[in-house]
């Protein structure tokens, strides 16, 4: 008789899987909502999302302090740096929905599959920051990028919408057949999916072996640099970011650098040991990426655009603190990258939050000329954005200014001089375009624009408080946060 097959099953700890879970529930259940519920508003469907992820941002606080752990044979890993980006990416999706309804019925574009194609995306950026399993990365890459596909096409009357969705999926799609090519290599190599094998293998391995593993880090890193943004893999960002509806450009700027992010951080941190061959090849690209986005951004007179440019401008110093790390291990955390993504982040949201006030009766006003007025209408954005304006510079006591400094600090101590120079350098550079969206907002005198400006709604001033709180708070307690965040 034959003998059945037994599959062992692996211990799985729920703890440490349960922000994921709930957030992945949370999207089932509002896809049920939208469903069952009348369709005069999302209102319920929003409701839901904010408790299912407020819920999932308490289980991730309860995973601060714990010991490092793995679960389902080692493919999640809850560590300080995979808590602390559960944490972003949920507080960045929270602020983003808060905002989102009132825009979408502005622009009258209200459909309440929206929600639900978030928290999936969502909880797939959750799933590339909490393993160093290539395979799960992948599937959550995956997920991650087919909502986003969707929601930059939600406004489907708009011809900019609708290419911004079709170049996005076509160069998004390329982007991951290199992702997966690289998986490839790297499992060819070494015979496994985790990259703690890779970093064991570039110990043993020697000739063709290591030259595999060599352009499977090739090849991965044009994957993540298309979703971080890096140059030469950002040409899409700027075009995408105007075209999608604000709300998902916000949520791309923030969520989906976030993941890309964190995945780069564990793929450098596998190759740590051998920093002759990836030094060279991210500060080229870390020194390009912040000229360039920096530098073209001065040119720009749309809003989306400029800070379109600005998230490629940030990805360039996020990079800095990611080949800090690699280059000393051992002596540098990832605490610099998760405090700077956090604030990252609240600025990013808040500041496209504040220009969903330029849409009315479903026509969205992008443009410099469009925030005229901005300062008599709405104070509360107003004095939102001039907080915004003064991390995103990098004044002191806001948190862009700390995570700079964090950045500065240990590109300094791990002999990255040359690095640390061209951040000052596009850091001084930078204060032109963000004083310039600033400035718009105090120009008086054109009706055209304020007529075209919509009045500030409750989701709107909830997001501009978080951000405006989030910036400063964190930049006033920025030892407590980065403790939190913890080491390595």
């Amino acid at each position: 008789m034959t003998k059945a097959f037994q599959f062992p099953i692996p211990d799985i700890d729920f703890s440490a899987l349960m922000p994921l879970i709930i957030v992945v529930l949370t999207g089932i259940v509002a896809l049920i909502v939208e469903m069952l519920a009348p369709k005069r508003n999302n209102n319920t469907i929003v409701a839901v999302a904010l408790s299912g992820l407020l819920v999932a941002a308490l289980a991730v606080g309860l995973s601060f302090g714990l010991p490092q752990t793995t679960t389902a044979n080692e493919m999640f890993v809850r560590d300080s740096f995979s808590t602390g980006l559960s944490l972003v990416l949920i507080v960045g999706t929270a602020i983003t929905i808060a905002f989102s309804e009132g825009y979408l019925r502005d622009k009258r574009i209200a459909h309440g599959e929206f929600y639900p194609l978030m928290l999936w995306s969502a909880a797939g950026a959750i799933m590339m920051v909490s393993t160093r399993n290539l395979l799960i990365m992948f599937l959550g890459l995956e997920i991650l990028s087919v909502s986003l596909y969707v929601l930059a096409g939600l406004s489907r009357s708009e011809e900019k919408s609708e290419e911004s969705a079709l170049k996005y999926f076509l160069l998004g799609a390329f982007a991951s057949g290199f992702f997966l090519y690289g998986v490839a290599f790297l499992y060819g190599s070494t015979g496994s999916l985790d990259l703690s094998a890779v970093s064991a293998a570039l110990f043993m391995h020697s000739g063709s072996s290591t030259t595999l593993l060599y352009f499977g880090f090739a090849l991965i890193l044009i994957g993540l640099g298309f979703k971080s943004s890096l140059v030469p893999f950002h040409f899409w960002t700027p075009d995408v970011y105007q075209g999608a509806p604000t709300n998902v450009s916000a949520f791309m700027a923030s969520a989906s650098k976030v993941a890309a992010i964190g995945a780069l951080y564990r793929l450098v941190d596998a190759y740590s040991s051998v920093p002759s061959f990836w030094l060279p090849i991210l500060s080229t690209i870390a020194i390009l990426t912040m000229c360039y986005g920096n530098f073209v951004a001065l040119r720009q007179k749309d809003v989306k655009r400029m800070l379109g440019y600005s998230s490629i401008a940030n990805a360039g110093y996020i990079l800095v603190a990611i080949i800090a790390h690699g280059v000393q291990p051992a002596a540098i955390s990832g605490s610099t990258v998760v405090f700077y993504l956090l604030s990252y982040c609240l600025m990013t949201i808040g500041s496209f939050a504040i220009v969903t006030l330029g849409t009315k009766e479903g026509k969205e006003g992008t443009r410099f000329q469009d925030l005229h007025g901005l300062a008599k209408r709405s104070p509360l954005a107003t004095l939102t954005l001039v907080f915004l304006t003064a991390s995103l510079i990098g004044f002191p006591g806001t948190s862009g200014f700390f995570g700079k400094l964090l950045i500065v600090r240990d590109g300094w101590n791990s002999d990255l001089r040359l690095l640390v120079f061209f951040l000052a350098l596009n850091s001084v550079i930078s204060v032109y375009y963000y004083l310039g969206m600033l400035r718009a907002a105090y120009v008086t005198g054109d009706d055209v624009a304020e007529q075209n400006q919509s009045p500030l709604n409750p989701g709107v001033a909830a997001a501009c408080i978080a951000c405006a709180v989030g910036v400063v708070g964190a930049g006033i307690f920025a030892g407590p946060v980065l403790a939190a965040f913890g080491s390595r």
